[in-house]
């Protein structure tokens, strides 16, 4: 694993590596034992998009691993300018040791892994969120005791989360149904992907359907960042897709929630359900801190 760029790219083995080095983290962060594995290394941290969690579980996690984060907004940056994405990396790579990056396109961050000389990490992209659903799949783990054999519920929008846990959920083992309006399914190219597995994966317009027998119950906002201008359409297209007490009957006993957060309460999960899932939900949260110092350490550190 040379770069994090998409769950697509990572083989179950990666996948249980960094999970396991996370928990290994959680564990000494707790305990108060040293993992300062980036000793004297820098990372570069450019956000093209706002951000509360990426930014303060990266800029946390490099500081406890013992190394130095610099924050590059595209505002203050040359990026926003039209600097290629090419030099830019190239520039980086001379002074950091490692780059995390926060923008729309995933062409951009797959052109500055392809440029670059050190690590290149995808804080999130349009297409997909592969940071967040290794904390979620860190979270399930903990908390169902094993992955292989579950069943994940996606509801909303076949956005970049959705695309990254029906490929994340998949390759450990789960099986995925995917419930979103028509003309807001994943992408095509995660579709492909998840095709193989057969009835392992089922996509479908039905809530009800996709919850059914589900052990984790999975959401996001219905209109995310540079969406805006769609809320209104998106609110009527997702009618009946809200993460509700009658829909959480449907699941598995126990059954988990996980959302990204920020959340719309009211939308697509109800305060109750919320707060009933509280816990797992901001544990999922912490979970980005452990994951991330987990990718950070397995990619940063010197051999």
């Amino acid at each position: 694993m040379k770069h994090l760029l998409k769950i697509l790219d990572l083989t179950p083995a990666d996948i249980k590596k960094i999970l396991d080095v996370g928990e290994q983290m959680k564990f000494d962060l707790k305990h108060g034992l040293d993992h300062s594995f980036l000793k004297g290394k820098t990372l570069a941290m450019v956000f093209s998009k706002a951000s509360t969690r990426t930014r303060v579980s990266f800029e946390t996690g490099m500081n406890q691993l013992g190394g130095f984060p610099i924050v590059i907004s595209a505002e203050g940056s040359q990026i926003n300018r039209g600097e290629p994405v090419r030099d830019t990396a190239r520039v980086l790579s001379r002074y950091c040791d490692g780059i995390m990056i926060r923008t729309f396109e995933q062409a951009e961050v797959e052109e500055l892994a392809e440029w670059a000389t050190v690590p290149v990490i995808n804080g999130l992209t349009d297409f997909a969120h592969p940071c967040q659903i290794l904390a979620d799949l860190m979270t399930m783990r903990e908390r169902l005791g094993r992955l292989a054999g579950k069943k994940v519920a996606w509801i909303g929008d076949g956005n970049n989360m959705a695309n990254s846990m029906i490929v994340g959920a998949l390759k450990c083992g789960m099986s995925v149904a995917c419930a979103s309006p028509k003309g807001y399914e994943p992408h095509a190219d995660i579709l492909k992907f998840a095709k193989p597995y057969g009835d392992k994966f089922r996509l479908t317009t039905d809530p009800k359907e996709a919850a059914a027998g589900a052990d984790v119950v999975c959401t996001d906002v219905w209109a995310s960042m540079g969406q805006e201008s769609e809320k209104l359409a998106r609110e009527k297209a997702f009618e009946g897709f809200q993460v509700n007490t009658e829909l959480m009957e449907l699941a598995n006993k126990g059954a988990m929630v996980q959302h990204c957060l920020p959340a719309h309460r009211g939308e697509e999960i109800t305060d109750e359900v919320f707060e009933n899932h509280a816990f797992e939900i901001f544990e999922e949260a912490e979970n980005r801190l452990h994951v991330q110092k987990a990718v950070m350490a397995l990619l940063m550190a010197s051999e």
